[in-house]
Parts: C-alpha cells; structure tokens; sequence
C-alpha cells in the first residue's frame, strides 16, 4: 500500500470535504424550513393539506434515496429543463444533488417536527390562547421553541444521516468526498488507501457533528 498518494492527491480530497459539507448544510437548511411546513400541512384539519402532505412525507420516506437520485438525475429534472427550458443544457449533477437531498431530509425532517409538536401538551396551546394569542402567534412563540429542544436530538441525526448519504451521489458523478476517493484509487492503482481515507474522514465529521455541535446545541437550549 502507497499511502503516500493521500498527501498527493489531498486537494481531490478538500474538495470533496467541501461538496460534502455544502450539499450536506444547504440540504438540511432548505429541508428543514420544507419540513416545518410539510409536518404543519400533516397535522392540518383540512384534507387539501393533511392529504398530499401524508403522501409527500410517505413516498419519500418509503423509496431509496439512491433511486430518487437516479430518478430525478435522468427523468424528473431533464423532463422539466426541456419543457420550461428547450434548448438550455441540464443542470449539473450538483444541482440534482442539491434537489434529491433537499427533497428526500424534507420528508423526514416532516416527521420530526410533528412529533415534536405533538409531544407538547396540548395544554399549552390553550393557556396561550386564553391570553388572547391567535393560534399561529401561539404555535410560533409557545409550542414551536418548546418543541424545537425535544426535536433537537433527531434533527441532529438526519443533518449526520444527510452526510453520509451524500456519498450517494457519486453514481452521478457530483465531486464530493465519495467521489474524490473513488477516482484516486482508479487513477492510483490503489484500494486501501483512498477508501480508508475517506472512510476515517467521515467518522471526523460525524463524530465531530454529534459530539460537539449536537450536543452542544443541546446544552445551550435544554432549560435547567
């Protein structure tokens, strides 16, 4: 084994680190304000959002990440560029990364946030409106920012779920990490190496995520 093709090839990796955490960041940000809305809609007394939101949440949830990848990479989004956009080429891969995994952490991220309501006693929501608070300004100011301590645990696990998951994208050729380590070893002959590397970045960055950032969210939020 010639470890020595890490040190040479280490900007392919910087790079990849980088992708890895701008797909990862984007996608949770944009999935996350998709989400709060998405898991408001399920929990909707009308059908017209309770419905379509419960099939978003369902189908998204229920089919691989790598298949909606796939699809969206070389049907959904060339189906939509052609017709609104004829004659424009395709967007980058990137961009379908950004779509798929915004699309996909929305879904789950959905569920987070009703369950994080839900938890909160229902009590709550009467006090404040007792108070003259119409029910939006109560589920703002009152429900949301209790719920937002106990959602943060499992909004934590999907941002690391979202990282590694990332690395799906590699079958379309975006150039994050996985992709950087797969095209060193084709180039270099070398397995071991590349792959390790990789792998031993992703435990950094995930335990980094949910040793420090996670549960130091948890501490500065969690009431004493």
């Amino acid at each position: 084994m010639d470890w020595s093709v890490v040190w040479e090839y280490r900007e392919w990796f910087i790079r990849g680190i980088m992708y890895t955490i701008l797909l990862t960041t984007v996608a949770t940000t944009l999935g996350t304000v998709m989400g709060l809305f998405i898991g408001l809609a399920k929990m909707s007394s009308s059908k017209l959002l309770r419905i379509p939101a419960a099939i978003y949440v369902e189908v998204f949830r229920g089919t691989p990440l790598f298949v909606q990848i796939f699809l969206f990479h070389f049907a959904v989004i060339p189906s939509f560029w052609e017709t609104f956009f004829p004659g424009e080429p395709s967007p980058e891969p990137l961009f379908t990364g950004f779509v798929a995994l915004t699309l996909n952490a929305a879904a789950y991220i959905a569920e987070i946030f009703r369950a994080g309501i839900q938890s909160i006693d229902p009590g709550q929501m009467e006090a404040a409106r007792s108070l003259g608070m119409t029910k939006g300004m109560a589920m703002r100011l009152v429900i949301i920012p209790q719920a937002f301590v106990r959602m943060l645990p499992p909004l934590g696990n999907e941002f690391i779920t979202l990282l590694k998951d990332s690395s799906l994208l590699a079958a379309i050729s975006v150039t994050e990490l996985a992709y950087a380590g797969i095209n060193i070893a084709k180039s270099t002959f070398e397995r071991y190496p590349p792959y390790l590397t990789i792998a031993a970045i992703y435990l950094i960055m995930t335990l980094f995520l949910s040793r420090v950032v996670v549960r130091g969210l948890e501490k500065r939020y969690t009431p004493r």
